[in-house]
């Protein structure tokens, strides 16, 4: 069997606020994925086929069509199986899964034979993409060229974890949790604010202005395609140490905190910028936990929380038809420092009444 190289993700030029964002949901899928506008030839494609290469293995259920996870969410035949103790599994790489621009609600959803559906439930059930998707990384390219109800039905089961079908009274669900990541080209039409507002994360990528990056793009390319299993074998140092890295954060995503002064900032300045969606305020929160726990902390820190709204904000503030989504950076970086100000006031004078209690337990002590 021939081995087919996957350009590696480290050696992708430039890019870093995409590739950053695509890691963030690896970490944390709840974010809600990404979506990215820009060109055609800016790499969205292949950061987002080298991210599923990057990624380790899945453990899934032998056999089982919607790659149940033996220790999450099962479908019906799972349970069965889980039940009389004949749950069997295997190890997968997780793949990408492509949405064709044409796609029917059935091709997404799955396809239902109601007469056979009502004797034996969700083995009546032609899986669709979104069972393919469960566990994967599922990605549209062009999602502003999709119909909305085909968008509303995807994001639907990205937000839930869930695809139900239901037919004449007859409802059957399977898991379905992935990796969303759309790509458009913003020269093709925008998408509407409520399918944007539903996206957790939102980048814009442009061509290398940079010649030495350009020309490094070249030769990369180049040596991938004259020797792929060399090129390979450059970056999987590199490959090994980004992947343990995303392992180690999704383990320590569960013990990051965040204190309530940074939600109440996080509020403020949705209400601030006229964001109405309590979603920008959830999506910043989940991202900046991410950021905290790849960078080996469990305690979010102001910059997580900038760093959160710079992804998780422009598409969601209010603009002018055929504006381009962009955050009002001036404004937030006067709330930030405000923030700061008002955190400095407040820990000096906590210090002023602590040297205080201190002074007179000092006191009372030479009398």
């Amino acid at each position: 069997m021939i081995m087919q190289y996957i350009y590696p993700f480290t050696a992708i030029v430039g890019q870093e606020k995409m590739k950053k964002a695509l890691i963030l949901n690896a970490i944390n899928p709840k974010i809600g994925g990404v979506l990215i506008r820009g060109e055609k030839g800016t790499a969205k494609s292949t950061a987002v086929r080298a991210l599923a290469d990057l990624l380790p293995e899945i453990e899934v259920v032998e056999n089982c069509p919607f790659n149940c996870d033996p220790n999450g969410d099962l479908c019906d035949i799972c349970k069965e199986k889980k039940e009389r103790g004949e749950l069997r599994t295997i190890k997968k790489k997780m793949k990408v899964v492509n949405l064709p621009i044409g796609a029917t609600e059935d091709r997404v959803i799955g396809t239902l034979d109601i007469e056979k559906a009502i004797k034996e439930g969700i083995k009546a059930l032609e899986p669709g993409i979104l069972a393919e998707a469960n566990r994967n990384i599922l990605y549209i390219d062009e999602v502003n060229l999709l119909d909305d109800h085909i968008i509303d039905v995807l994001l639907d089961a990205a937000a839930m974890g869930w695809n139900i079908i239901e037919r004449e009274g007859v409802r059957i669900k399977h898991p379905s949790r992935f990796i969303l990541v759309g790509t458009m080209n913003p020269e093709e039409g925008e998408l509407r604010p409520q399918i944007l507002d539903r996206f957790g994360l939102m980048v814009d990528v442009e061509g290398l202005n940079d010649v030495k990056e350009r020309v490094e793009v070249i030769k990369r390319v180049e040596e991938f395609n004259e020797n792929p299993e060399a090129f390979y074998k450059k970056f999987e140092e590199e490959q090994n140490k980004l992947r343990d890295r995303i392992i180690k954060a999704r383990e320590l995503l569960k013990d990051v905190e965040i204190s309530d002064d940074l939600l109440e900032f996080i509020s403020k300045v949705c209400i601030e910028l006229g964001i109405q969606t309590n979603r920008a305020d959830i999506t910043v929160v989940r991202t900046a936990k991410a950021l905290s726990a790849y960078n080996g902390r469990t305690e979010v820190i102001l910059e997580d929380v900038k760093e959160a709204m710079e992804l998780a904000l422009p598409h969601r503030m209010r603009r002018k038809p055929f504006e381009p989504p962009q955050l009002n950076k001036e404004k937030l970086e006067q709330m930030i420092n405000e923030f700061k100000q008002e955190n400095d006031k407040n820990e000096n004078e906590n210090k002023e009444k602590e040297d205080q209690k201190d002074n007179n337990i000092k006191k009372n002590m030479m009398k």
